[in-house]
């Protein structure tokens, strides 16, 4: 049901984001192309990593992407989640906590100390989906974002 995604998924990774863009209301967001993506995740140096589901007939339903990050209070890596996605006809059907359990398990075997990941605050069955499975908010930190024209003044 899980696997770790191969290069020729990178079409389907790239359909999903875009759902994943609509079903959050940002479709104009999501600009990434499928070379960056490939590049990302299958280049010279991988910056990401992706897991699929696949439903019983092997196509895919959803997807997992994410990236190493490092806690220096810890010393150890952890894993960041980008983005979880199932698509709508398959949701209830397991794949979402299948893609997470995966990602636990790399985190268990590798020695990793987190599993970590933002939701967007309105979007209700998400966070009680995470919640079941025992994640807890994170409310005392708040997130901030440098992109676009802020970014570049201040790189400039």
């Amino acid at each position: 049901m899980i696997r770790s995604a191969a290069p020729a998924d990178v079409p389907v990774i790239h359909a999903m984001i875009r759902e994943l863009a609509e079903y959050e209301r940002e479709p104009e967001a999501a600009r990434a192309t499928e070379e960056q993506l490939h590049e990302a995740l299958f280049g010279e140096r991988p910056a990401a990593y992706a897991h699929l589901a696949e439903d019983t007939d092997g196509n895919p339903v959803g997807f997992a992407l994410w990236f190493l990050n490092f806690s220096t209070w810890r010393g150890v890596h952890g894993i960041y989640l980008e983005d979880l996605y199932v698509r709508p006809a398959a949701r209830g059907g397991g794949y979402g906590k299948a893609l997470l359990t995966q990602l636990a398990r790399l985190c268990v075997e590798r020695g990793y100390e987190r599993l970590e990941w933002s939701v967007l605050n309105w979007n209700a069955p998400s966070i009680a989906f995470y919640e079941a499975l025992g994640a807890r908010p994170q409310d005392e930190w708040t997130v901030y974002r440098l992109t676009d024209d802020a970014l570049k003044a201040l790189g400039a």
